[in-house]
């Protein structure tokens, strides 16, 4: 938690560290959090919206649409295949009680909160020794932006406009921010210096 009146940035985790700490968790047996992980980085939903999951909307299925808690607007998702099977591994893992159940069912048969699951990903940092800053469900859909941009470096532009649509910012100048854009511009600039 911060402190009050305090300001604190989720920071995003480098792609490679992201799907090694979804394997590292599974392979411990912590499917859930994988599982958390994993829809966080490959759809780039707000927690809340993956708080609200059941597995009918996203177990064997290519795509599933939601609305999102935040904007009221509709947005489509697609799941490409390695993401489906983490699903259904997952899903037979877990075992939970329906199709219709909430994906995210703590030990006491009730859905997480944003708040625990801010607590277990401080957790599941120290553990697993993560390299990054401050970790909480937001660092989960800055690494989808992040990623996308990365992916469309030759294009950035491009890639700044799908992640504005996709984010539903109303500017490229926004989405550059959240993802810490800006401030990596403004800070190369003393880069370009020399002695």
């Amino acid at each position: 938690m911060s402190l009050k009146y305090s300001t604190t940035t989720a920071d995003y985790l480098i792609w490679s560290d992201a799907m090694n700490l979804i394997r590292k968790l599974a392979k411990d047996g912590n499917y859930k959090i994988s599982l958390l992980i994993a829809l966080g980085c490959f759809t780039g939903l707000r927690i809340s919206d993956i708080l609200s999951l059941r597995w009918k909307q996203i177990l064997n299925t290519s795509e599933f649409t939601i609305t999102e808690k935040k904007t009221g607007k509709q947005r489509t998702i697609r799941l490409n295949p390695q993401l489906q099977q983490h699903i259904r591994d997952c899903y037979g893992h877990i075992k939970p009680i329906g199709i219709n159940a909430p994906i995210l069912i703590s030990q006491k048969g009730t859905i997480f909160t944003v708040q625990r699951i801010n607590i277990i990903l401080k957790e599941v940092k120290k553990k697993y020794r993560v390299r990054i800053g401050n970790f909480s469900c937001h660092s989960l859909r800055k690494t989808f932006g992040r990623q996308v941009y990365n992916m469309n470096s030759e294009n950035s532009e491009l890639a700044l406009v799908k992640l504005m649509e996709l984010f539903n910012h109303s500017s490229v100048a926004i989405t550059k921010r959240y993802l810490g854009l800006r401030q990596e511009e403004l800070l190369n600039t003393y880069d370009c210096l020399s002695f």
